[in-house]
């Protein structure tokens, strides 16, 4: 499976294995330069939790925002 991946609408998942289990890191980038990480957990389902994608996705709003 690949380190990483598109989630859609800009935002993108890096996946890591730790010993407390299997991390994930959202992240966007800003300009196609700036990688801008916006929330990291331990992921312990299959398939990636709602509450993080949604936070996630507010923080890459706000990041947005600013730089427009």
């Amino acid at each position: 499976m690949p380190h990483t991946r598109a989630l859609g609408d800009g935002l993108f998942e890096l996946r890591l294995k730790a010993q407390e289990g299997i991390a994930r890191v959202l992240y966007c980038t800003i300009s196609g330069r700036k990688i801008i990480i916006l929330h990291q957990f331990i992921k312990k389902t299959n398939k990636t939790p709602s509450k993080e994608l949604a936070m996630a996705r507010r923080r890459m709003q706000e990041v947005k925002d600013a730089h427009s």
